[in-house]
């Protein structure tokens, strides 16, 4: 198996499961039930398996199974190409998360290297009408997949600025007090825009001479006006000079890749991925995670991991269909979930299948075997 995949995961205490195990040999994996049984809950365990807060961004205290909030457990035995490791994380009650990498603790950036994850949720179908901000961390998610390090980048921004914007919102007027702080943040700035700038180039790349039955959405970076032409961190700590009269009077930094916004058209039909209709909104957010993979596969050599929540029933049978072929082609281990079985007929026997159950506020798991 040349993709990453996850062997073996054991939840405890994870939101509706109390405990679950599941044993995986890399083919995808298709978990059904009705809604409210848990299937995204295990989505959600997978995806912590990567730097940041999963694909709900959730505290460590929304975690933790209630009502007994003993805090949660994650366990997982995770392969990328012929690399092997052995994951553990949780929370003890009223504790911060803590992270374990075959036996030795480690810091959440060492995930990082161990595993490449993608994911596409329900809640990013508004991606294309909703504020910018949305897109920017849709657009910078893809991005870490390429540039682990891109997360700190945003991070010290982000601290960086708050700063700048409490001196701001104060009144500040003494030089001496931002010199250091915009430092940070123009160096922090240049790195995000030229990791932003290689992410949409790979995007488009990998979906040239794609055949896919999913449309080709031509992307681009939308900086403000402020921050147009600004690459170098030269370049953005000058500007930052400039502009800090401005932004003591709005009290705030106007100025940097926290206003820039990601621009998508609808390639065949040259309308922007705004005015287009719900069904074709989402075809192009599934276009992008399929390109985010082989582009990941061609850099790497080894396909990511891909978690789809509630995907299947969004598409007609003929796309559906051809999903699962892509899917089969990248070689990695796909999580899909759904409310029944015949939503994944077309795998077949291409992939493991698990029926979610939920009785008295507890998630089961159970395997199903496909029918011969």
């Amino acid at each position: 198996m040349a993709g990453t995949h996850v062997r073996a995961l054991t939840l405890l205490h994870f939101r509706s499961h109390r405990r679950a195990d599941l044993a995986m040999d890399g083919r995808p994996v298709a978990l059904f039930g009705p809604n409210g049984a848990g299937k995204t809950n295990l989505l959600e365990a997978v995806s912590l398996l990567s730097p940041g807060r999963g694909l709900r961004r959730a505290s460590v205290e929304e975690i933790a199974r209630r009502p007994e909030a003993l805090g949660w457990k994650v366990r997982a035995e995770v392969a990328e190409g012929n690399r092997y490791h052995e994951i553990e994380m949780g929370a003890e009650a009223g504790q911060s998360r803590n992270l374990r990498i075959d036996g030795k603790p480690a810091p959440q950036l060492a995930l990082a290297g161990l595993a490449r994850i993608v994911w596409l949720v329900p809640s990013q179908d508004r991606l294309w009408i909703e504020a910018a901000e949305g897109r920017r961390r849709f657009l910078d998610r893809i991005t870490m997949s390429f540039f682990p390090d891109h997360g700190e980048a945003v991070l010290t921004h982000e601290k960086a600025m708050r700063e700048r914007n409490r001196m701001l919102k104060d009144m500040v007027r003494d030089a001496m007090w931002y010199e250091a702080v915009e430092a940070q943040m123009a160096e922090a700035a240049a790195r995000i825009v030229a990791h932003r700038a290689h992410a949409v180039a790979r995007l488009t790349k990998a979906q040239e001479g794609a055949e896919t039955a999913f449309p080709v959405a031509a992307l681009s970076l939308i900086e403000g006006e402020e921050s147009a032409g600004l690459v170098t961190a030269d370049d953005f700590a000058a500007a930052q000079l400039q502009s800090r009269p401005r932004d003591m009077t709005a009290g705030r930094s106007l100025i940097g890749p926290h206003r820039s916004d990601l621009g998508a058209i609808y390639a065949a039909k040259d309308v922007e991925a705004r005015l287009c209709s719900t069904g074709e909104q989402k075809a192009l957010l599934i276009s992008l995670i399929l390109a985010n993979a082989r582009a990941l596969k061609a850099e790497t050599g080894v396909a990511p991991l891909v978690l789809l929540d509630e995907v299947a029933a969004h598409l007609d049978a003929g796309r559906r269909a051809a999903l699962f072929d892509e899917i089969c082609a990248l070689g990695g281990q796909a999580w899909m979930t759904g409310t029944g079985p015949e939503l994944f007929s077309d795998l077949g026997r291409r992939a493991q299948k698990f029926e979610i159950m939920e009785t008295d506020g507890q998630s089961t798991v159970r395997e199903w075997e496909t029918p011969a």
